[in-house]
């Protein structure tokens, strides 16, 4: 049992739910390994109570917080200060808490371009890319690969205003290579059949509904790379289809584990423990098997 006093710092990871995250266990494992007195834990806050939690945090021994669904984009409104990435990207997941002052990162993109190199060996460097979502992960990963040189970005969120207005935002930045798609079969067709790579940032999967999928399966080619941002089931129903169709395949706990590697780093300044990392979820999941 780790011991717990008064110097202890925390950590915080806003969300809701919260029931799914591994992110205490990776985190614990990384402070642990670095012999540091810092506690990871989970805090699941509605909407309505963000502020509130967020504005004491600074009043009680919190180094930092990271922000998971659904708050990657409200939470902005909160903050001292915000990197300039994340002021780039819209959203933020990563908040260091350093004299009272409250500063927001985005290390979302980072993670997932980091797992994509080395889990896949894939570039986005003039890929087609198709992108379920248009929330605070999608506008990471979106922004991130504009900026890698994806040659063109397919965004299909079920609510089309929404994918409007990510694209209008990536578009302003980094030129013509985004285009809204509406989640009209017909449509979206068209645009994977294009595509090199489909990306699922959206919590369709998340345990405990590990039999929901984001869209139909027939969608799916066996050209394309298929990555999810869920992790937890290590395989969602939407990797176990594209599978079967030979896709290369990509879970969410790669990119969940290089973006923890990030903010880590950002509250700490002390390089990450990243095998460690890697060793803490992979003995949860299989204990969890």
């Amino acid at each position: 049992m780790r011991r717990v006093d008064s110097k202890t710092k925390y950590i915080g990871l806003l969300g809701y739910p919260l029931g799914h995250s591994i992110s205490p266990i990776m985190q614990n494992a990384a402070f642990e390994n670095k012999n540091m007195n810092n506690l990871y834990i989970p805090i699941e806050v509605r909407k309505e109570d963000l502020g509130q939690v967020v504005r004491a945090m600074p009043k009680m021994n919190f180094r930092g917080f990271n922000v998971t669904i659904p708050h990657k984009i409200e939470v902005m409104s909160y903050l001292d200060e915000i990197d300039d990435l994340a002021k780039s990207i819209g959203a933020v997941n990563t908040v260091l808490i350093k004299d009272g002052r409250l500063k927001g990162y985005n290390t979302d993109g980072i993670g997932f371009l980091r797992s994509l190199g080395y889990e896949l060996k894939l570039s986005v460097d003039g890929k087609n890319i198709f992108i379920l979502g248009s929330g605070g992960a999608a506008r990471a990963i979106s922004m991130t690969l504009a900026m890698n040189m994806a040659n063109r970005l397919y965004i299909c969120n079920r609510t089309y205003e929404k994918a409007e207005s990510l694209v209008k935002d990536i578009n302003s930045k980094y030129g013509n290579v985004a285009v809204a798609i509406p989640l009209v079969e017909e449509k979206m067709e068209e645009a994977i059949k294009d595509a090199e790579i489909l990306i699922n940032t959206t919590s369709v999967g998340t345990y405990p509904d590990v039999d929901d999928i984001p869209i139909n399966k027939a969608l799916l080619h066996s050209k394309l790379a298929v990555c999810d941002v869920v992790y937890n089931p290590r395989k969602t129903k939407l990797l176990q289809e594209a599978e079967k169709l030979g896709c290369k395949t990509m879970s969410g706990l790669g990119m969940l584990i290089y973006q923890g590697e990030e903010a880590f780093e950002i509250w700490t300044g002390v390089k990450a423990p990243v095998e460690t990392m890697f060793e803490a979820a992979e003995a949860f999941f299989n204990h969890s098997a």
